[in-house]
């Protein structure tokens, strides 16, 4: 299904316009970036033990690579709508330490 994305940088532009019929999602609670010269490479997959060091490697199920002109731009994008997101539900806290209730 094509579907039109506003342009929110620059509205006198045209629309893009975006097929998402064949897309499928996966969940991540686990990020690593590393990178070359000329590319990012970020890969995302699943930690079974999110709380300290993890007894069994981590399986990496999605690897994207961007050239750094689009990582800025999803750098931008993803800060943005973090932003936003921050000033409806409040900060979001990291360290997940800190968001364990210590009873």
């Amino acid at each position: 299904m094509a579907k039109e994305v506003a342009n929110t940088e620059n509205p006198a532009r045209t629309q893009l316009q975006v097929d998402d019929s064949k897309t499928v999602a996966s969940y991540a609670n686990f990020c690593r970036v590393i990178g070359t010269p000329e590319e990012l490479i970020v890969d995302f997959g699943l930690n079974p033990q999110p709380m300290g060091v993890p007894s069994e490697p981590i399986p990496i199920n999605q690897r994207i690579v961007l050239n750094f002109y689009t990582a800025k731009r999803l750098y931008h994008a993803l800060g943005m709508t973090l932003q936003r997101h921050e000033a409806a539900f409040g900060p979001l806290e990291v360290d997940v330490n800190k968001r364990v209730q210590r009873q």
